[in-house]
């Protein structure tokens, strides 16, 4: 009896060995997000660069609305690629879902890559402590990936003073700290991006991001996420290049996933979270 307990006991251990080895051998991988920003509400004084006005005004008057916005993105490739770079595989159908849930298609954008947004799109939605699945099906196979307890919104109490944005000297450093974690909990990654806006509240095109840009950094990100964990984080000088700008500063903390079936490679990443925004001023 003592015999059988102990081979039972070994049976799950063995099972996820051999499934183990099984990504390790995969050919394919994949990497994803699910990133959402909220809703944000921008002084129009500081858009403007005028010191009066109160942030939001009495009546509301004051204040430019930004969209809440969700965006999925996602790479489907094989490892036989060239000079150690990925190969995109076309031709797959890309699915997006919460573990019982409504399944949203991602559309396909060329060279392995499939991707989806809520403007114009209300199916696509973010939910906290869901589990997401991301799903390519080609040539009647399943290759899945997942990423178990989508974080909430972390509060960075730094994005919040009483004038309701920052002001800081143009191409100086920004740095805030990050909320505090329970004992024995790890951190979710946290990601930077910073896009300067019009005095219209129109987004231009980011002057910094450290989000990784290509596969390649994606899988690095597997075996290096430590520095995304950082408690202080510090974003360049060279993110706030002009004076008299304003700047969204756009944080997002994501739980990061990976390979589920056993026929995606064990270094897949995929990353979902949501962010915290703060608005940016400068001299």
């Amino acid at each position: 009896m003592s015999v059988a307990l102990a081979a039972s006991s070994l049976a799950p251990l063995a099972c996820d060995l051999e499934k183990t080895g099984n990504q390790i051998a995969a050919d394919h991988l994949m990497v994803g997000t699910l990133l959402a920003t909220p809703e944000v509400n921008v002084s129009g004084s500081a858009l403007a660069g005028y010191d009066a006005g109160t942030f939001g005004g009495p009546d509301g008057g004051d204040v430019i609305s930004l969209p809440a916005q969700t965006a999925a993105a996602v790479f489907f490739g094989s490892r036989n690629g060239e000079n150690s770079q990925p190969s995109g595989v076309a031709g797959a159908t890309v699915t997006l879902q919460p573990v019982n849930g409504k399944t949203t298609p991602l559309t396909e954008d060329g060279a392995g890559s499939y991707s989806r947004t809520s403007v114009g799109d209300e199916e696509l939605t973010y939910q906290s402590g869901a589990t997401y699945q991301f799903i390519a099906t080609r040539g009647g196979t399943r290759y899945v990936g997942q990423v178990d307890d989508a974080p909430v919104q972390e509060r960075v109490e730094a994005f919040h003073p009483p004038e309701g944005f920052l002001r800081i000297n143009a191409r100086t450093a920004l740095s805030f700290d990050r909320a505090a974690v329970s004992n024995g909990e790890d951190r979710t990654l946290g990601f930077v991006t910073v896009v300067p806006l019009s005095a219209d509240g129109a987004k231009g095109e980011p002057t910094y991001t450290n989000m990784p840009k290509t596969p390649v950094q994606f899988l690095q990100l597997v075996g290096l996420p430590g520095p995304y964990r950082e408690a202080r984080v510090t974003i360049p000088g060279e993110a706030f290049p002009q004076s008299n700008k304003t700047y969204l500063v756009i944080f997002q903390a994501v739980r990061m996933g990976g390979a589920e079936s056993d026929n995606l490679f064990l270094g897949s990443a995929l990353l979902a979270g949501t962010a915290e925004v703060g608005v940016v001023r400068t001299r």
